[in-house]
């Protein structure tokens, strides 16, 4: 197991028990979210969001070093038509399945038939002609 991995296996174990705990793996949880019934993952979410920007910028203006040994330079890019209909393609999936990346990771650990099917789609958009590009 190299560096990257026992990484990823620190911060990503207890992500995924957080997300978990909270119910975000929980169908119902998501779809009483996105019909505006609850608040509360939003909220979380938002805490979240807000604790990692600061945290982020501060660790940034420090000139911290990254595990893997790189400086941790922080990119901003602005708003263009990809980024719109990525949000809507992530947002129209995760409606319909509530799920999205993280939490389908989290409910096919948890055991969840539907955590299958869920990673399974994940990674076939991922793999597929155009879905993993960057820029």
């Amino acid at each position: 197991m190299n560096r990257l991995h026992l990484t990823c296996a620190l911060f990503g174990l207890p992500f995924g028990a957080v997300f978990s705990a909270a119910g975000f793996n929980q169908y119902d949880t998501i779809h009483r979210m996105l019909l505006l019934e609850d608040a509360g993952p939003f909220l979380t979410m938002a805490s979240a969001v807000g604790t990692a920007m600061g945290l982020l910028w501060w660790l940034e203006r420090r000139r911290w070093r990254t595990t893997m040994g790189g400086s941790l330079e922080l990119r901003r890019w602005n708003v263009e038509g990809k980024h719109v209909w990525g949000g809507i393609v992530f947002g129209t999936g995760w409606a319909i399945t509530g799920a999205c990346p993280g939490t389908a990771s989290t409910t096919l650990g948890a055991g969840s038939l539907m955590g299958i099917v869920l990673v399974a789609g994940t990674t076939g958009s991922c793999l597929s002609p155009g879905g993993g590009t960057r820029g």
